[in-house]
């Protein structure tokens, strides 16, 4: 019996997009996965993918800005499969697209509630139950702009940036219960989001236009790759690592097998001695 078929598995976004791959990969290893979205149309074609090759999943329509109903969820989710012994948070939007002194605030403030409120719901709701177990993993997606200037998505790389240091933050927390909580970049590739680039035209750079048309031709970064950091990041092999934002193109197997400093793959900046 496969170590995943024991586990359980809790993913917002899961209706399209990243969270929706990564939803279909660990299904395919037999992980009782949770599928959570606003979508009800996407989280069933999701839930029957899943289901006809043979996977177990239950749908959790919740809006993950709204805290009342993803704490909700997640007791469905209890009373189907049992615990979260791992939480990913895939769920986000792009926000409002252009010069920042020109976006909506009620535009701003939509994505802030998604990309970062809705983090904070998601680990609120599960760490309590993994701290009490002294065992549990929470994957947060990241992107571009958390690592560097993202003009034309100020929101976007705002919300996503405080991620990431919500992550470092809270794994200092819970570093003594057993619990990791880490950042993963998946790197370029083609979602919804994509299509939302290209829609807006001229409020987008000739660079990102340029990047956004290159995905959709070519797809991007491939799902197994993806699936595979994801699953490291999930099993036990990563116990040692926690607080991290490790992409996808990072040497992650050395870090796995201790051969790199987990230093590296921080926010922060270095020190000066």
């Amino acid at each position: 019996m496969s170590v995943w078929e024991q586990k359980n598995v809790l993913i917002t976004g899961a209706g399209r997009g990243i969270g929706k791959r990564l939803a279909i990969g660990f299904a395919a290893k037999g992980a009782r996965v949770g599928l959570l979205a606003r979508s009800k149309a996407e989280l069933d074609l999701t839930h029957m993918e899943i289901e006809q090759a043979g996977g177990r999943a239950i749908r959790l329509r919740a809006d993950v800005a709204n805290y009342a109903q993803l704490r909700a969820a997640v007791d469905r989710f209890r009373t189907r499969f049992g615990e979260v012994d791992v939480a990913v948070c895939a769920a986000a939007v792009v926000g409002p697209i252009g010069a920042f002194w020109e976006s909506s605030p009620k535009a701003w403030d939509a994505a802030i509630q998604t990309n970062l409120l809705g983090v904070c719901h998601t680990c609120r709701a599960v760490l309590p139950s993994m701290v009490a177990r002294r065992r549990g993993k929470i994957l947060v997606l990241a992107c571009a702009g958390a690592i560097r200037p993202q003009p034309g998505f100020s929101a976007y790389a705002a919300s996503k940036t405080a991620v990431v240091r919500l992550v470092e933050t809270v794994a200092e927390e819970v570093r003594d219960y057993n619990v990791q909580i880490n950042c993963l970049h998946p790197g370029p590739t083609y979602t919804h989001m994509t299509d939302v680039i290209l829609r807006a035209g001229s409020k987008v750079g000739a660079k990102e236009r340029e990047e956004a048309e290159r995905l959709r031709s070519t797809g991007g970064t491939t799902p197994d790759k993806q699936i595979e950091l994801a699953l490291f990041l999930a099993s036990e092999e990563a116990n040692h690592i926690s607080g991290k934002l490790i992409h996808i193109r990072d040497d992650w197997r050395r870090l796995r097998d201790g051969q790199i400093d987990s230093e590296l793959l921080t926010l922060r900046r270095v020190r000066r001695r």
